[in-house]
């Protein structure tokens, strides 16, 4: 898959932002997990069968595995930041790095989990991610993600595209992915948050179109 210069570079520095920054963000993030996140991963759950597999994209400092875990997914960790990855091999949970807009997803997997993540996915990369979203998932499995609300986006240390709700629940469409249910909360900095839960359907439907 080709990726723009410019989109590469972006992702780049989005990286190796975090990569320096891992521990500090991890002694932020420690155990002050928002309780919208935590009922949006136990409603996911609810959807998956017992022992069911999910992919994790961007498992970060790894809390949201470690509630999926507790109540009963075996979860696939993976984060395109090695530091994260480390952060987590410390306390002995096994991660794998994973860039999401590179790399190949795997599968199938009952549910996938991007939680606060593809806010820093460049806009044009998001259709054909969820089209490897769809084709990664078992037929009625579940997609969880997080995103920003709002318009535009920032160019810092971070890439950070602001999605609106509508938006963004069309370009889940587009995919092919059947929306269920989405949440609005406020986080830290007085963000805006949406939680977006979709499935893929047990018959297959065919996506208004199929960027790659």
């Amino acid at each position: 898959m080709t990726i723009p210069a410019s989109v590469q570079r972006h992702m780049d520095r989005t990286i190796a932002s975090y990569e320096a920054s891992a521990r500090d963000y991890n002694a932020i993030v420690a155990g002050h997990r928002p309780p919208e996140i935590e009922d949006a991963l136990r409603r996911m759950m609810q959807c998956v069968p017992a022992g069911g597999t999910v992919l994790e994209i961007g498992s970060g400092t790894g809390q949201d595995a470690d509630l999926v875990e507790s109540l009963g997914g075996v979860v696939r960790r993976t984060d395109a930041v090695q530091a994260f990855l480390d952060l987590q091999a410390e306390r002995g949970k096994e991660g794998e790095l994973l860039n999401v807009v590179t790399d190949a997803l795997g599968g199938p997997y009952s549910a996938i989990l991007a939680m606060c993540v593809l806010i820093h996915v460049d806009r044009a990369q998001i259709a054909p991610v969820l089209c490897k979203v769809f084709d990664a998932l078992t037929p009625g499995g579940v997609f969880l993600a997080a995103m920003r609300i709002g318009e535009g986006e920032t160019q810092g240390d971070y890439q950070t595209v602001y999605w609106a709700k509508d938006s963004f629940a069309e370009a889940l469409a587009t995919a092919g992915l059947q929306m269920q249910w989405d949440s609005q909360w406020i986080g830290r900095d007085r963000v805006t948050w949406a939680n977006f839960l979709a499935c893929r359907p047990r018959q297959r439907t065919q996506p208004t179109q199929t960027p790659r």
